[in-house]
């Protein structure tokens, strides 16, 4: 995959790093490079006995961490001296920042010809919204996404997740790896650059789509499919709620069946898929009563059984738990350094062979001493100047 690639982390929070994560999941050398106070997730509460928080611990797995005074000519000539070793840079600044620090790409690109430039923004990087605010719930606000989540007539409702921090993140790692390859093949590098604001609309996909050619305006409808029925979660017996989307006729037919309502489909009210999404709300009560009547665990042994799309609706304790996320080893027990204790952390999504078995995320500066000497060939003596005069930080100075 990406081994052999090394990319310089100059993201923050959350949507840069995740990406940042990606492509170490990716396979590629990703070093983290902090301003000399660390990623502000690091403080994000809660704090942890051991220092770490959550927040930085979910998007910061694989990396290693050094600090540099980019705003002192001498931090800026180090990370320089890295970029000329590097394959990509990345980072979330507003859009003015990079050429006054001299990150912007052309500057890089007259150091490293080949250098990948992935740039995050929040919204446009010209006009009134170039120096904008742009927080996730900000996001889903402006996108429509806010408009679509949530009970029908109900309040608009954020995702479950920063949504609008992640997807860019997810977008800013699959740009920055086709840009990697196009300058494998030419030589040359690349600015990639993706709004956070691009990426929500994008993810409208086919709710836009029907706006757009001429169908109606996309609502919310709760767990309800707007244009598939039934596509819906039902309350069983226990109080547990199951998602049953039968989709397709085969799969409709079986479902009444299952159930013990073969009869269903005869009524001319949900003979179609049409008439199913017409007659929406009588079809759910005769499915909820019927649902009503077994437990959730009777349902799903039984659906199992017949082959009928249905799922528990999980709360994250089941989900993290559920053995399909062990099968898929998608939490890992990864041991904290300098400790005898391990920390379960979310694994890779990314299936391939040689997937690197990420270690433990990095402790602040932890590796600025040793990357500066690795990758930009700096003596001990100079990499201790260079912390003296402030413009670095290392492990044995954040100690101190």
């Amino acid at each position: 995959m990406l081994s052999g690639k090394r990319i310089l982390d100059l993201s923050w929070v959350l949507g840069g790093p995740f990406g940042g994560q990606l492509l170490a999941q990716l396979g590629a050398e990703v070093i983290k490079v902090e301003a000399l106070d660390g990623d502000y997730a690091r403080r994000v509460p809660p704090v942890l006995d051991s220092g770490d928080t959550p927040f930085f611990l979910s998007v910061n797995r694989g990396k290693q961490s050094i600090a540099l005074d980019l705003k002192s000519p001498a931090g800026k000539a180090a990370l320089d001296d890295l970029v000329r070793e590097s394959d990509a840079v990345i980072y979330g600044f507003a859009p003015s920042v990079p050429k006054r620090l001299g990150l912007d790409f052309d500057t890089l690109s007259a150091i490293n010809p080949r250098i990948v430039v992935g740039q995050l923004i929040g919204l446009h990087d010209q006009g009134e919204w170039a120096d904008a605010p742009a927080f996730d719930l900000m996001l889903q606000a402006m996108s429509g996404v806010m408009s679509i989540t949530g009970e029908e007539n109900g309040k608009p409702v954020r995702f479950g997740y920063q949504a609008a921090d992640l997807v860019g993140g997810l977008y800013l790692a699959l740009g920055t790896a086709a840009a990697l390859a196009k300058a494998e093949a030419t030589g040359k590098g690349e600015l990639v650059q993706i709004s956070l604001f691009d990426a929500q609309i994008a993810m409208l996909t086919w709710q836009a789509q029907g706006w757009l050619t001429g169908g109606p305006l996309p609502r919310a409808t709760g767990a309800r499919h707007a244009m598939i029925a039934p596509s819906d979660i039902y309350l069983a017996k226990d109080g547990k709620w199951l998602a049953l989307a039968p989709t397709g006729e085969p799969f409709w037919l079986k479902l009444c069946e299952t159930i013990g309502r073969p009869d269903i489909p005869k009524d001319a009210r949900f003979a179609t898929g049409a008439a199913r999404i017409a007659n929406i709300d009588a079809l759910t009560k005769e499915l909820g009563d019927a649902i009503g009547q077994r437990t959730s665990g009777e349902w799903l042994a039984i659906f199992k059984q017949a082959r009928v799309p249905a799922a528990l609706v999980n709360n994250v304790e089941e989900a993290l738990n559920h053995p399909l996320t062990t099968a898929r080893q998608m939490v890992e027990n990864v041991p904290r350094p300098n400790s005898d204790d391990s920390v379960r952390l979310l694994g890779n999504p990314f299936k391939f062979a040689g997937m690197p078995h990420l270690p433990y995320p990095p402790a602040f500066a932890q590796d600025t001493a040793s990357v500066l000497q690795r990758v930009a060939g700096y003596s001990d003596g100079k990499i201790e100047a260079l912390a003296r005069t402030g413009a670095i930080k290392t492990a044995e100075t954040t100690s101190a």
